[in-house]
């Protein structure tokens, strides 16, 4: 039988021609203040084609952006070529921001780091509150949009469905998300301790997202009296004040344009919007305090970018809080759940190993598969050749040589497929 020759297999591998790197970029809450993050902010209209702009950048394979008012981050698979696109680069010139002002704030994980953070980022143990139960489904979120406009195929679409399945363990087997808590209910703990009751208050909700959705409900549970919502898109607000028919609070809808009209009947303002702009300004302060007899306004700002300008804060009786500021309130729950905590770090570190393993095993099946293709093809070549000779055989004969052949060439390749499977092995154990 013909010698196999060890380059036939290496082309029958086309990972083999180009080789890619698992790479992730960020900044999120804890390298850089709110000044930076919302001038990368990306609105949830505009991600699926910031998305299309990242997969279209030179050596990118796939990739997806993950955006929150804590962090945005992108995952890539990417060429390791020189002209392969620097993602430094890109978030520069898609957000035109100074690569001076982004430099100190990035961080930058490759291959097994860029995985064991995608699996923390996705258990929320990366969080500003830790346990709180969002970011998951936000990270879904991106990952529907990038498949939707096809910047996921394999290697993320595996490391993304593995993501959430470690999340999902992580809930399971700690009680992480036991006493967790979201940043709407952050807020509405602190709106608490400094009014000392929310009984009787009235809470202006501005923007119908997600955000304010919870921030209601936990208010309501509080004891606020009456809620006033407020959307641009008119529908929205109506369907959010709909999830709080029967409750013990008075819900009402706002039209938009009245926000400035209206809004000083508010104690509390929750804002959570998309706008680029600001909405409230020093000067809307000073006119609200006026028409409320100086009695105090509490602004909680949720949104990034931020809603209200921190020169409210200037205006006697205006108090306003951003994203960052709840930091602080979300400190003091860290120390109840650092023993869970600990134990779902536990679980990433053997997740992270097991995938890595898994991806080792992945290696050694194109040329297990390459081998046996070869081998079956001369198998087949000699098999034609030997049936020349032997002239006509009747078909049991025909099966017995065929099985003969198969056996033999099963034999030939049983020590190489056993040795690129040990130092397959091997090389997961090191």
């Amino acid at each position: 039988m013909t010698q196999l020759k060890p380059e036939l297999v290496i082309k029958d591998t086309p990972e083999k021609s180009s080789q890619r790197t698992l790479v992730l970029l960020g900044i999120n809450h804890t390298t850089a203040p709110i000044e930076v993050r919302e001038r990368l902010s990306v609105p949830a209209g505009r991600l699926a084609d910031a998305t299309r702009t990242l997969l279209h950048q030179p050596g990118i394979h796939e990739g997806l952006i993950l955006s929150t008012c804590n962090r945005i981050e992108l995952l890539t698979s990417q060429e390791m070529l020189p002209n392969a696109v620097d993602l430094h680069r890109f978030l520069e010139e898609y957000f035109a921001v100074p690569a001076a002002s982004l430099a100190p704030h990035l961080y930058e994980y490759r291959e097994r780091e860029a995985v064991r953070h995608l699996f923390r980022v996705a258990s929320s143990l990366d969080s500003m509150v830790v346990g709180e139960p969002q970011i998951l489904g936000q990270v879904k979120e991106s990952y529907t949009i990038a498949r939707e406009v096809g910047a996921v195929s394999s290697s993320l679409e595996g490391l993304l469905q593995r993501a959430f399945t470690v999340a999902k363990k992580i809930r399971t087997e700690t009680e992480i998300g036991s006493s967790s808590v979201s940043i709407a209910s952050v807020a509405v703990e602190l709106a608490r301790k400094i009014f000392g009751s929310l009984q009787g208050k009235t809470v202006l909700l501005v923007g119908a997202g997600k955000m304010s959705l919870l921030a209601a409900r936990h208010l309501i549970q509080q004891g606020a009296s009456s809620i006033l919502v407020t959307n641009r898109t008119q529908a929205r607000a109506e369907m959010l004040a709909a999830e709080f028919l029967g409750t013990s609070a008075a819900t009402t809808v706002l039209p938009f344009d009245q926000i400035y009209e209206q809004a000083d009947r508010a104690d509390i303002v929750i804002t959570s919007t998309g706008s680029p702009q600001k909405i409230f300004n020093r000067s809307h302060g000073q006119q609200f305090l006026e028409r409320r007899r100086h009695r105090p306004m509490f602004f909680i700002d949720i949104a990034v970018p931020r809603d209200v300008d921190p020169f409210m804060n200037e205006v006697e009786g205006c108090f306003v809080y951003d994203i960052d500021d709840l930091q602080q309130v979300a400190q003091a729950n860290i120390a109840d759940r650092g023993r869970e905590a600990e134990a779902a770090e536990g679980i990433i570190a053997q997740e992270v190993e097991r995938y890595q393993q898994h991806l080792q095993s992945l290696d050694a099946v194109p040329a297990i598969l390459a081998l046996q293709q070869n081998a079956e093809a001369i198998r087949r070549t000699e098999l034609a050749r030997a049936a020349r000779r032997l002239g006509a055989l009747t078909p049991e004969q025909h099966a017995a040589v065929d099985a003969l052949t198969r056996s033999l060439t099963s034999k030939l390749l049983h020590p190489q497929l056993t040795a690129l499977r040990a130092a397959n092995a091997l090389k997961q154990d090191k």
